[in-house]
């Protein structure tokens, strides 16, 4: 339904958005992930036509809409800072862009409550916004998004602010009300456990360009570059083969090097442990690789967990590792 054609976004003579192509499919959830200033955002605005100095193609179901403005484009926009009017009631909020549509009264107060009911709001109604949680004030500005019926609703960080606990279950709740409505997303986020949990595809994105596009498991498993990999969380060395690899943190084994002889491993140093529920997540300086350093996770039943400062050897865990280009 969504196909972007070389859209790029300049901010005086920095180019955020380097020329990119992207499409989104009928009823799909596409998450945009990376760090900030990847341009995500940038990308986004630009969709909604909110970057005037964009250029490119923004292309729906055939038509084009580069040159039609916001409000004319059919989409839905979520901020994480939601937006909302203090001074209106959790229902004035939802109904707010209806009421600028002209629509009849009776359609405005149906749609609205419609909407709340989809996020689980029904009776908020006439609560002040200056009364709501963080959770219920981001419900709010999903359903002032919904009551727009959005051919596109597209999100912009809109968990960031939520503490991880109310982010983990509010993205599952998404997930399942996207899935139900069958609505078209696209949802933009540096957090990757929050797009793994959401996307049906994943674009991730650095310095402005598009670095890998494909399911959450495909770039899990299979990270197209050292840029991905480290952004997921994995090592990236050359200490173990003669090219560059990614290497989970669950797929280097830590020992002790008493007991271990050192010919099978790669030794070095425990720089930091840090504790991580299910297993102790330790850094590792190597012997001989200067500014070589390695995640393990080393489980908590582990007989010798070691403290900072033990030396230790390192091994791969077969199947542990991704080849990388260059």
């Amino acid at each position: 339904m969504l196909r972007l054609e070389r859209v790029t976004v300049t901010y005086d003579g920095f180019t955020a958005v380097q020329p990119l192509d992207l499409e989104v499919a009928d009823g799909e959830i596409v998450c945009v992930l990376g760090p900030s200033g990847s341009g995500k955002s940038s990308l986004l605005r630009a969709v909604a036509g909110l970057e005037p100095d964009a250029t490119g193609r923004v292309w729906w179901d055939g038509t084009d809409l580069t040159r039609v403005p916001p409000h004319r484009r059919g989409f839905g926009l979520m901020f994480q800072d939601h937006a909302l009017f203090p001074h209106r009631d959790v229902e004035g909020n939802v109904a707010f862009g209806l009421r600028m549509q002209r629509l009849p009264r009776a359609e405005i107060e149906t749609r609205a409550g419609a909407a709340l009911a989809l996020v689980g709001l029904t009776g908020f109604e006439h609560r002040r916004i200056t009364e709501l949680s963080g959770g219920e004030q981001q419900r709010v500005a999903l359903a002032r998004a919904l009551a727009a019926a959005p051919r596109l609703l597209m999100l912009d960080e809109p968990l960031g602010a939520l503490d991880r606990a109310l982010r983990e279950r509010l993205v599952t709740e998404l997930r399942a009300l996207f899935v139900r409505l069958g609505l078209t997303s696209l949802f933009v986020t540096h957090d990757h456990d929050e797009a793994f949990a959401l996307a049906d595809r994943l674009v991730v994105m650095h310095e402005g360009r598009i670095e890998q596009v494909g399911s959450p498991v495909e770039v899990w498993r299979k990270p197209a570059n050292a840029f991905v990999a480290r952004f997921l969380g994995w090592n990236v060395t050359t200490a173990f083969v003669g090219g560059p690899i990614a290497v989970r943190a669950d797929g280097l084994e830590v020992v002790d090097v008493v007991d271990t002889p050192v010919s099978r491993t790669v030794t070095g140093t425990v720089t930091a442990r840090t504790f991580r529920r299910e297993h102790f997540l330790v850094d590792v300086d190597l012997d001989g690789a200067e500014g070589e350093r390695l995640q393990a996770e080393v489980p908590l039943d582990h007989p010798r967990v070691p403290d900072v400062g033990a030396v230790v050897g390192v091994r791969l865990v077969p199947g542990a590792a991704v080849p990388l280009p260059g």
